[in-house]
């Protein structure tokens, strides 16, 4: 039996349906002559308050709202890696297809390819007793990603049948499991609501590190596989451009990117050069291991709220089969907005700075989805998020950035003014901090270096040194420093330089191994030991800049390609040629 309901009022996006005492929390709806797609966010005596995905421009009072009788959810199945969708998983490319170059509202349309036949390896046999997360079949989806067929959570039994390997559409039943409540059939495809996360069996402590080749961030701010991460930053610092090298260079499996409220032509560029980006990791496309959320500025602002809860859902059920996800969203600024849009309304009280007083648990119920798992079939699989923030003016004392603040582990403050001297990444390393350095040490012993995280140390507090000496020279200028302080002006600006800035467009230095990283951090330690030396015999350290040293040793970066870290060593020679000559000089001066 249908539930339906009419129309009462209609406030933009938002719609009182009444007369619709069937409907349920977060029921999918379909309203008025157009059906377009809804979810019901409220419900009051015999009223639901329901929520449009789409622009309720010429909707009459008195239209019918039909309830799906479901939640609110996306379909899960092969063809949703390389897919372009939209805030509510529709796909974009075939919404072009049916309506041009702007979405047509009321677009019924498939999630997913129905005709499609994927190439099924059968995995389970007749008899065999199965639990939610069982993989009894694979197909690879792409190049890249097996995609495997799982039993879905709730469904506990037996096979009582099972299909040959062969092709199959998503629709197809391929198995028959035998349950206390009834046969379940078993198709390539499964539906999960959005708003519930996807079970696991239990939380596993982080232990790798997402390696992304950024030295910034692997070095001196590590996130874990399985963490989270913001990236805040104002307008032009750089976060779009940080989160597509994440994207590009991070050793996780899959990527899961949400443009979420962003401009329509920074979202046109994104999809624009995913499409055309070369993974590095298998010389494939970018587009095999990666699924793209479009979700711009102009559409409607329902949807912006809900494509967030969309890629979380996609991510985990990659999770589910074993795989570790890395998900960008860009930006949680939007998708706070329109929280804050729907809440006023609805005519809520407002909380600080109009956002609604639930805007911290809705952060935390977004990023608590992220973590390092043991999945029900026994892999382990994780979710990393990595949440771009916009506040207003980069003013980082706002509520989205301070309640991100409270429920990730790792900040990546992007810094105008590093920006506008085209430092890139612009992350400010005096604000930023990881939360993971301890959780993570022990791996970077293990696989990198034993000194790994005390050079780290070291050059986090030569840097932290010069922000204390530059105050200093702000009021007297540099001349009345001892050649010790100004020894750590210099080889901190080495390590600015030298070291955090990195070029995104140069071939050697868009991406950087671990043991690279390690190997300039030492070079520039050995630098900065041996004119110690120098420096404490009272040589003028003006002796030291002139040889060029410095410039030397910035230069690895570009001079040494990643195949060919081994010459680093190299550098030490010189650095000891260099000093020597220095100190020879010197003493033949004194004689």
């Amino acid at each position: 039996m249908q539930a339906v309901g009419k129309i009462r009022s209609i406030n933009g996006p938002v719609i009182h349906v009444e007369d619709c005492r069937d409907f349920k929390m977060h029921d999918q709806v379909f309203a008025g002559e157009l059906r377009l797609i809804g979810e019901v966010i409220g419900i009051e005596d015999d009223t639901a308050i329901v929520q449009v995905y789409e622009d309720t421009l010429g909707m009459k009072v008195g239209e019918e709202v039909v309830s799906a009788q479901r939640p609110m959810s996306v379909l899960l199945a092969p063809g949703i890696i390389g897919g372009i969708f939209d805030g509510i998983e529709r796909p974009l490319k075939v919404i072009e297809n049916q309506s041009g170059s702007f979405i047509d509202r009321g677009l019924q349309v498939d999630l997913l390819d129905k005709s499609k036949k994927w190439s099924v390896q059968i995995l389970a046999k007749k008899g065999d007793s199965v639990s939610p997360g069982a993989i009894i079949a694979q197909t690879p989806e792409t190049p890249g990603v097996m995609h495997k067929i799982m039993i879905p959570p709730g469904v506990f039994g037996t096979i009582s049948e099972i299909a040959q390997s062969g092709d199959y559409t998503i629709d197809e039943v391929i198995a028959k499991v035998e349950t206390e409540k009834g046969i379940v059939d078993i198709k390539l495809a499964q539906q999960w609501p959005i708003r519930i996360p996807r079970p696991h069996r239990g939380r596993v402590n982080v232990k790798r590190p997402l390696i992304t080749g950024q030295r910034v961030i692997d070095t001196f701010f590590p996130l874990a596989k399985g963490g989270t991460a913001a990236i805040p930053g104002g307008f032009g610092t750089g976060k779009t451009m940080t989160q597509h090298q994440l994207a590009k260079w991070s050793d996780a499996d899959i990527i899961v990117y949400i443009g979420c409220g962003e401009r329509g032509n920074e979202m046109t560029q994104v999809l624009e050069e995913f499409t055309s980006l070369v993974d590095p990791k298998s010389g494939n496309s970018l587009m095999d291991r990666t699924v793209l959320i479009a979700n711009t500025s102009n559409m409607p602002v329902a949807a912006r709220e809900a494509s967030i809860y969309t890629g979380i859902t996609l991510a985990e059920y990659y999770r589910d089969m074993g795989y570790h996800v890395a998900m960008m969203a860009d930006s949680t600024s939007r998708w706070a907005e329109a929280l804050r849009e729907i809440s006023g309304r609805l005519e809520e009280m407002p909380a600080e700075e109009g956002f609604p007083a639930y805007l911290p648990s809705s952060l935390s119920a977004f990023y608590e989805r992220a973590g390092y798992v043991k999945n029900n079939n026994e892999t382990e699989g994780s979710i990393t998020i990595i949440g771009a923030v916009s506040p207003q003016g980069g003013d980082f004392s706002e509520p989205v950035t301070q309640n991100t603040k409270r429920f990730v582990r790792a900040f990546f403050a992007l810094d105008r003014q590093l920006a506008y001297r085209r430092h890139y990444p612009a992350i400010n390393w005096l604000t930023s901090y990881s939360e993971y350095v301890g959780e993570l040490s022990l791996w970077y012993e293990e696989n990198i270096d034993e000194r790994f995280m005390e050079y780290r140390a070291r050059l986090l507090a030569l840097l932290q040194e010069e922000a204390k000496l530059n105050e200093i020279v702000k009021l007297i200028g540099s001349d009345v420093l001892p050649d010790d302080q100004k020894l750590v002006l210099d080889i901190a600006r080495v390590v600015r330089t030298g070291f955090l800035q990195q070029n995104a467009y140069h071939q050697t230095d868009t991406y950087v191994p671990l043991k690279k990283q390690f190997l300039m951090m030492d070079v520039i330690i050995y630098l900065y030991e041996k004119a110690k030396t120098v420096v404490a015999k009272n040589i003028p350290i003006s002796q030291i800049a002139k040889t060029g040293i410095y410039e030397d040793v910035i230069a690895i970066k570009y001079n040494i390609d990643n195949d060919s870290i081994d010459k680093i060593e190299e550098y030490k020679q010189k650095i000891d040629n260099v000093l020597n000559e220095i100190l020879a000089s010197n003493e033949v001066v004194m004689r």
